[in-house]
């Protein structure tokens, strides 16, 4: 019980969870969303949201590119808070600018959101290749 209501934690125990907020938030952002747009790309790129003013086609390759290229570089650990940074951006727009930071539209755009800063501010624990190479 003890255990229980002590604020103190290992560094086993951090390091097994942001290994676990990775792999999860990273592998569900890849498969579900990630992967989805890269199969619908064709009809997507027509009517995809445009925030930036850029084209819906550069507007979604951007989202593609923080889905998939920086959702598996954050599985793996590789120059994670870098991977981070687009996928937080992207999060950000989801939820304050399609859902209007309504959580009961956007909650899983505030989950991952949520996620993804907290691998940016405390970085991917030891549990990856940015620990094992002393990054």
């Amino acid at each position: 019980m003890k255990k229980l209501l002590t604020i103190r934690y290992s560094d086993w125990a951090f390091n097994v969870t942001m290994l676990l907020v990775r792999v999860t938030f990273g592998g569900l952002m890849l498969v579900n969303h990630g992967f989805e747009k890269m199969k619908k790309f064709s009809t997507l790129q027509y009517k995809f949201s445009d925030p930036f003013h850029i084209g819906s086609r550069w507007s979604l390759l951007m989202v593609i590119f923080a889905e998939v290229f920086c959702a598996l570089l954050l599985i793996l650990g590789l120059f994670s808070r870098l991977a981070a940074v687009p996928l937080v951006i992207v999060m950000a727009i989801a939820f304050f600018m399609a859902h209007h930071g309504n959580f009961g539209e956007g909650e899983s755009a505030a989950l991952f959101l949520t996620a993804f800063l907290a691998v940016l501010m405390v970085g991917p624990g030891k549990a990856s290749i940015d620990g094992m190479i002393g990054k």
